[in-house]
C-alpha cells in the first residue's frame, strides 16, 4: 500500500522477490564482486541446499537464472557440476543487434550515434595514448594498406570492412574508457555488416579502392596527430572523416534501411 498524490492509499502491489532469485542476487554478488572467479566451481547441489535452507528445484531455478546470464556453467553426468564463467561480448552484442532490429532502428540512426561517441573517443585516445596504442593503430593501418596493395579487382569485401573498421576499433578499445570499448564491441557486428553493404552497392572496385585510398590517407594522418598530442586536431580531423564516410555509407536508400534489413 502506497500515498498517491491526492493523499489516498492505492491499492498498488509490489511483487516479493522468489526465494530463487534472492539465491542468484547472492551468487551473482559474489562473481561480479570476484569472490568466486571465472573457473571456480560452486559447492555441490547438497551443500548449497543445505547452506541456503531451500528444495532443489528452488536452487536449480537460482541456476538457470544464472546461466541465462552467462555467469555460470552447468555440466550434468557424472562429472557434473556448476563453474563460475563470465558474460562474453558476443552475448551482449546478439541482444543488443535484436533490440535495434526489433525496434525497426535505421541505419542512419546507428551512424548517428557513432558520430557522436567516436570523435569524443579519438580525444580521449590522443591525450592519452602511449607507444603501444600507437602501434596497434598502425598495425590496423598496415592491414588496410596491404589490402589496398593487392588490389579491389578480386577482394574479399567483408575482409575490406572488417579491416576498417578494426581501425575504428582500436580507438575505442584505446581511448582509454572502458564504457567506451564495450560500446564500440556491442556495436561491431551491426558496423562491419553495414560497411560491407555500402561497399557491396557501391559503383564498381575502382570505386571502392579510391574510397579506402582516401581512408587510408585519413588513418595515416590520424596517427600522426595522436602522437603529437593533438586532441583537437585529431578530433576535428576524425568528425571530418566521419561525416565524408557518412555520405559514402548511407547514399541513395541505404539511409532508410534498417538494422533488420542486414539480416535478412
Amino acid at each position: 500500500m502506497e500515498l498517491n498524490g491526492r493523499g489516498d492509499r492505492s491499492s498498488k502491489l509490489v511483487r516479493a522477490p522468489k526465494t530463487a532469485e534472492l539465491i542468484a542476487d547472492h551468487l551473482r554478488s559474489s562473481i561480479v564482486r570476484g569472490v568466486l572467479k571465472k573457473g571456480d566451481a560452486l559447492p555441490t547441489e547438497v551443500e548449497l541446499v543445505r547452506q541456503f535452507g531451500v528444495s532443489r528445484p528452488t536452487l536449480r531455478e537460482a541456476f538457470r537464472i544464472l546461466e541465462s546470464e552467462s555467469l555460470i556453467v552447468v555440466r550434468r553426468g557424472s562429472r557434473g557440476g556448476v563453474l563460475v564463467s563470465s558474460p562474453e561480448t558476443a552475448v551482449a552484442a546478439r541482444d543488443f543487434g535484436l533490440l535495434l532490429q526489433m525496434s525497426k532502428t535505421t541505419l542512419a540512426d546507428v551512424y548517428e550515434v557513432r558520430k557522436v561517441f567516436e570523435p569524443a573517443a579519438v580525444e580521449m585516445l590522443a591525450k592519452r595514448a602511449k607507444p603501444d596504442d600507437i602501434a596497434e593503430l598502425r598495425s590496423a593501418c598496415s592491414a588496410l594498406a596491404d589490402l589496398i596493395a593487392e588490389g579491389a579487382e578480386d577482394a574479399d569485401l567483408g575482409e575490406w570492412s572488417a579491416v576498417v573498421f578494426r581501425f575504428h576499433d582500436v580507438i575505442l578499445e584505446r581511448s582509454g574508457n572502458n564504457t567506451m570499448a564495450l560500446v564500440g564491441a556491442v556495436l561491431r557486428d551491426v558496423v562491419t555488416k553495414h560497411m560491407q553493404r555500402a561497399v557491396t552497392t557501391a559503383a564498381g572496385p575502382g570505386v571502392v579502392e579510391k574510397q579506402f585510398k582516401q581512408t587510408l590517407r585519413t588513418f595515416e594522418k590520424f596517427i600522426a596527430l595522436v602522437e603529437d598530442g593533438d586532441a583537437p586536431g585529431a578530433r576535428e580531423l576524425w568528425t571530418a572523416h566521419m561525416n565524408r564516410a557518412g555520405r559514402q555509407m548511407l547514399w541513395g536508400d541505404l539511409a532508410n534501411e534498417t538494422v533488420l534489413d542486414l539480416y535478412s
